[in-house]
């Protein structure tokens, strides 16, 4: 049995759209100017808290402890996948991201790792929201970063 078929390509760019914002406010430790890209409700898998049920406790408990620490971190956004619903309003997307890690000495790491996540929208054409991320490091790669580049 055949579930997945391949989303609309306006569905596909929105999804991509996603990616794309939350490594630019990721890259730029732009915290406030990332909330409005997930649900206020959202749920959330984090390094540093087991489940995260609310963006308030997401940015608390993860993007504050990651984002500052981090560099340069971008998605490929040729390789995004996404999943949408016979009626466009729900998908999941998934991709791979590169970024640079710190060493406590300052020494430099390549920091690579891989995300899902569930997209809503109330009306086809509307930008997606998160309401559910899940984010991890590929095997092997340090799970902190000790850089010091936080903003706020």
């Amino acid at each position: 049995m055949k579930l997945i078929t391949a989303p609309h390509p306006d569905d596909l760019a929105a999804v991509r759209a996603w990616f794309d914002k939350l490594s630019a406010h990721c890259r730029a430790v732009d915290y406030e100017g990332a909330r409005p890209i997930f649900a206020e409700d959202m749920i959330a898998f984090g390094t540093f808290t087991d489940f995260m049920k609310t963006r308030e406790l997401a940015e608390q408990k993860q993007w504050r402890n990651v984002w500052g620490t981090i560099r340069n971190f971008r998605y490929d956004l040729d390789k995004v996948e996404a999943i949408v619903s016979p009626d466009r309003l729900m998908a999941t997307g998934m991709a791979v991201w590169a970024s640079d890690g710190f060493h406590p000495n300052g020494d430099r790491f390549d920091r690579p790792g891989r995300t899902t996540v569930v997209l809503g929208r109330l009306k086809v054409g509307d930008p997606f929201v998160a309401t559910h991320t899940h984010m991890s490091l590929f095997r092997g790669t340090p799970e902190r970063s000790y850089g010091n580049f936080d903003k706020a």
